[in-house]
């Protein structure tokens, strides 16, 4: 427990970490390599310092480089994901109303283009021919009157039905 060994941490480790720990857990066995074993050699606990890092138990110490903390590369955090995916959202759905927008539009075109067809087709197919008018219409209308003024004594109505048959009469010739 006396050996003195050191641990180096690099900005790599750092966001390998990092990574690891954003994606999700997968239990993946990984084969293990047939190495043959050498014969050991005699190891010693320390072995001379080489670049200013000491090794313990006959292994190489890693050197890694030294990186200032302002050059560091930093992985976005959780709140800059999600704004991140936010302003995606955001700009997907204000997209989206644009396109409703022009279909809309497009509808109420077409909306208006059908109903004006339809229209058309309508006075196309429920116009009436020219139809010439009834002849002695009045002359009928005024018997009629008569009739309804004096039900009770219709003979003085005689005078409307006779110029009513003579008009019949005149159009029949």
């Amino acid at each position: 427990m006396g050996d003195p060994f050191t641990i180096q941490i690099s900005s790599k480790l750092i966001n390998q970490l990092a990574q690891e720990a954003d994606k999700p857990k997968k239990k993946t066995k990984k084969p293990k390599p047939n190495v043959q074993k050498k014969p050991q050699q005699p190891q010693t606990n320390v072995q001379p310092k080489t670049d200013g890092f000491e090794t313990h138990q006959g292994a190489p110490a890693a050197v890694w480089p030294h990186q200032s903390p302002l050059f560091m590369p930093v992985a976005p955090s959780p709140a800059q994901v999600a704004n991140a995916e936010l302003d995606a959202i955001r700009s997907i759905l204000q997209e989206s109303e644009k396109v409703v927008e022009r279909l809309q539009k497009q509808e109420d075109n077409m909306v208006q283009e059908v109903t004006q067809r339809a229209k058309e087709l309508h006075d196309k197919e429920f116009k009436l021919p020219y139809q010439k008018p009834m002849p002695c219409l009045a002359e009928k209308d005024a018997c009629l009157e008569c009739y309804k003024e004096y039900a009770k004594d219709p003979l003085k109505c005689a005078n409307v039905v006779k110029s009513y048959a003579d008009c019949t009469r005149k159009i029949r010739q």
